[in-house]
């Protein structure tokens, strides 16, 4: 395998979609990147996982069974995944696998699947939340889990491929943007084996998607490599998001967003902490701008501190 290239690109461009919810307005936004990411060489053909869908037909069912057109929280009894679900997939609701005496929760959702919002505005997803942290200092949200990643989104471009798993989210003052905007998505973009897997999704490069300043408005946002992950590989993901006083000057405080993906310390902190008025997340999946995106978590708990 050759080693990932350590060149970063940055390229400034226009941003994704108008999304009121989500907080991602049209807006310039900077991308750092690997712009040349290496394939993965593999002779054998790539594992279909036990509980991966391989079904060509990416349409929503005519049948109805998954028109959830009364309640986005369309949930299987006592769900082994925690918090409450939010779904915007007409393609196929939340299920449970269990392999191994593991029960994975499956998040399984297709281009075009929103059936609950505007076309052409919202994406599709099946996700679920955390209660929502206080902005006092010691107060915080933490969520861990482990996941597995099958397939993500694909539509011939950069800014336009990957689906998100997980995202930090929290409300600000001051206005400016979303009512319920996301601060840092974490976002798997698909990397392709070569030979008889030339076209198969043999693994996952995870970004962290971070805003620039509060308000998302016309100040865009990074997108940073963090790690590559195989497929169906079961990695563990530690996030935890809340506020701190800053050591420099016990008068402030951090607002800080801090990830542990497979081992790995992804720390950041928040910009204008003093705008933040709460700390809450959401995972599962969000985001498919072309094909299908299905994602597997289990082990999940959800945690919250209010000082």
């Amino acid at each position: 395998m050759k080693k990932l290239t350590s060149i970063i690109a940055l390229i400034v461009f226009v941003a994704f979609y108008s999304c009121t919810e989500d907080g991602l307005g049209y807006s310039e936004e900077i991308i750092v990147y690997d712009d040349n990411p290496d394939p993965i060489p593999d002779p054998d053909t790539v594992v279909i996982a036990a509980d991966e869908d391989t079904s060509t037909d990416l349409a929503c069912p005519s049948s109805g069974v998954y028109q959830n057109n009364v309640t986005r929280n369309v949930d299987i009894p006592n769900p082994a995944n925690v918090g409450v679900v939010d779904d915007r997939s007409c393609y196929s609701d939340y299920s449970e696998s269990i392999i191994d005496g593991i029960t994975w929760g499956i998040y399984n959702i297709t281009d075009g699947s929103n059936h609950w919002d505007t076309p052409g505005t919202l994406q599709p997803r099946i996700e679920r939340a955390s209660t929502i942290a206080n902005a006092n200092v010691g107060s915080f949200v933490k969520f861990t889990g482990d996941f597995r990643i099958l397939e993500v989104a694909d539509a011939g471009s950069f800014d336009q491929d990957g689906t998100y798993i997980l995202q930090a989210k929290g409300q600000h003052t001051g206005g400016g943007g979303s009512s319920d905007p996301a601060i840092c998505l974490y976002r798997a973009h698909p990397v392709y084996g070569t030979g008889v897997n030339a076209d198969k999704q043999v693994a996952f490069d995870i970004y962290a998607e971070r805003i620039l300043e509060r308000g998302g408005s016309g100040s865009g946002r990074e997108v940073v490599l963090l790690k590559r992950v195989d497929k169906n590989e079961i990695v563990s993901f530690e996030l935890e998001v809340g506020f701190r006083e800053d050591p420099s000057n016990s008068a402030l405080k951090i607002h800080y967003c801090n990830a542990v993906i497979g081992g790995e310390t992804f720390n950041w902190n928040i910009p204008d902490p003093e705008r933040g008025t709460q700390s809450k997340m959401r995972y599962g999946a969000y985001r498919v701008r072309g094909g299908r995106a299905q994602i597997r978590w289990a082990n999940t708990t959800l945690e919250r501190v209010n000082n």
